[in-house]
């Protein structure tokens, strides 16, 4: 590694869904912004090897990067805040962890030794972190923790942590993320959660640098002062993290209490001014007052979890439609609609200026997929289609213009007449194999537009790349049908020539197209994908009434 390389850990107590992704990426985007090399890492506690096979009702929206990588969502988090392509190197399981030590058992690396939890499980672990330093040349690794402290699925990685700081002192941090509730009856936040969390991390022999408070509103005096006393911490080492409108403020909050130059003195490293010009635009951009509010709804089945709404299956796809929203100056209300139960669908979906139908698999919530698609072009409606909603595009187009009643995807239905949609030879191997876990055609693949369409007019070239995640193509057989009727195939894969972007012309409609890429995991706060911007612009002028 680095000689100059710094760790900093991020952990969390009290409850999960804290944010300590946002904490993690909040102070990577300071140090960037101090002039530092930063590389972020995050650890999950359960056996997958990655997150591609995880329901996203348990665990959220899989976050996919460039070189195909299924992760967890707080790389996206990081992405979005640091600006910078990350891959499966930044994100490790234990089940990774497991694997890797297990394979090395059996080709005898051990030469014998008797294989146990510490220290072979925790110098895998650390091995990783170092992996990263080395191959980043990042001057400072920051490593979220996954779940809180007190569990047992994570002490593996608490007692590595504790191992680095015994090792190198002046370079190791300590950062606990936790929360101080305020009960009703009672008016006040209390400490008395913290104090037990960070006795559990001392049980582990490990003190925290900082402790970052996250409440409804910014903690006081007394509060800092009494954490410090009993969590043993100078008071500035206390961290205020109010709930916030936009978690792109966050970066904003802790600049204003030194925190990224608290931290760097507690490392070492030399303190240079702040450059926060461009995030304080966006912050601007993001508060100031909007005079037109722009309607959009997304047409899915992962939004149901028990009795709850879930917005976390599609949390990339909400974040790409904000950076958007901001950027067109427009206030942004996302309806849900849950495709299961498509009754009234017409009667909502008139209320919205857009339609978007994004990724999903199997059969389950289709068929009001399919209502809701057909409705956004009959009625000129704004429709955004990705991967599974640029494919169920094609099946709707088959249906209801070429008079295919029965066209389908294969995925859908396997015994379909007239499989518009149908599994490619390679991956119908690996179905047959069961060899599902990162199988599928996956990361960044290049892509040629065609000249004169929508999606060049989008891109602004030719020659683009988006992040795929799928099993299932276009069947070129009905390719020409589809062409003759109006639906235009406007972008190909280099390497495979497949079908990568469907449209109609916009004589026909104003906004009609779907990807089979997943341009929501691209864009970014500063710089928002242009297939979003264009998708919210038409919105606009549809919700104001201007005529296309």
């Amino acid at each position: 590694m680095p000689q100059s390389t710094k760790y900093i850990f991020v952990s969390g107590g009290v409850l999960s869904g804290l944010g300590k992704g946002t904490v993690a990426a909040s102070l990577g985007y300071l140090f960037k912004q101090h002039g530092l090399t930063v590389a972020p890492i995050k650890c999950e506690n359960y056996l997958n090897f990655d997150s591609g096979l995880i329901n996203p009702i348990e665990h959220g929206d899989p976050f996919l990067c460039e070189d195909g990588a299924e992760t967890d969502m707080d790389l996206g988090t990081y992405e979005r805040f640091l600006d910078q392509n990350l891959s499966m190197a930044n994100f490790i399981t234990m089940g990774q962890i497991y694997k890797a030590v297990i394979d090395k058992e059996r080709s005898f690396f051990y030469k014998g030794e008797d294989v146990e939890a510490i220290p072979h499980v925790t110098d895998e672990i650390i091995s990783r972190f170092k992996a990263v330093a080395d191959s980043s040349r990042a001057e400072v690794v920051i490593i979220e923790l996954g779940g809180t402290a007190g569990e047992y699925q994570n002490a593996l990685y608490y007692e590595a942590a504790r191992i680095m700081k015994l090792q190198h002192q002046d370079t190791v941090v300590h950062i606990h993320v936790t929360y101080l509730p305020t009960p009703k009856h009672l008016g006040e936040p209390k400490t008395k959660p913290t104090q037990l969390s960070v006795k559990y991390l001392n049980s582990m022999g490990i003190q925290p640098d900082f402790i970052v408070c996250r409440a409804e509103a910014a903690i006081d005096r007394r509060r800092q002062a009494r954490l410090a006393l009993f969590c043993n911490l100078p008071e500035a080492g206390i961290i205020s993290a109010p709930d916030l409108k936009s978690v792109y403020e966050l970066p904003l909050v802790f600049a204003r209490q030194n925190f990224s130059q608290k931290v760097l003195q507690k490392l070492n490293l030399p303190v240079t001014p702040l450059k926060l010009q461009a995030w304080q635009k966006l912050n601007e951009k993001i508060s100031q007052p909007k005079t037109q509010t722009v309607k959009v709804a997304i047409v899915g089945k992962y939004f149901a979890t028990g009795d709850y709404q879930l917005n976390d299956s599609y949390a990339s796809l909400y974040e790409a439609l904000n950076h958007a929203a901001w950027a067109n100056g427009v206030d942004l209300k996302i309806v849900a609609i849950n495709s299961e139960k498509a009754a009234n669908l017409a009667e909502k979906l008139r209320a919205v200026d857009g339609v978007i139908v994004p990724i999903g698999w199997g059969p389950r919530g289709t068929e009001g997929m399919l209502e809701a698609i057909r409705f956004a072009r009959e009625n000129r409606m704004p429709y955004l289609g990705l991967c599974f909603g640029m494919q169920l595009m094609a099946v709707e187009y088959a249906r209801n213009v070429l008079g295919l009643k029965s066209a389908n995807s294969t995925e859908i239905n396997p015994a379909t007449p007239d499989p518009v949609i149908y599994i490619i030879p390679d991956q119908k191997k690996n179905v047959k194999l069961r060899a599902y876990g990162g199988t599928m055609r996956l990361g960044k693949w290049d892509c040629r537009i065609k000249t004169g369409t929508l999606a060049e007019s989008v891109y602004g070239r030719t020659d683009i790349s988006e992040r795929h995640r799928h099993r299932y193509e276009v069947n070129e057989a009905y390719v020409k049908k589809l062409a003759a009727k109006g639906l235009v195939v406007s972008g190909r894969s280099l390497e495979e020539n497949l079908v990568e972007i469907l449209e109609l012309d916009q004589v026909q409609h104003p906004f009609f197209i779907g990807t089979q890429g997943h341009p929501e995991y691209k864009s970014r706060p500063l710089s928002p994908h242009p297939i979003f911007l264009k998708y919210i612009h038409t919105c606009s002028e549809r919700s104001r009434g201007v005529k296309s």
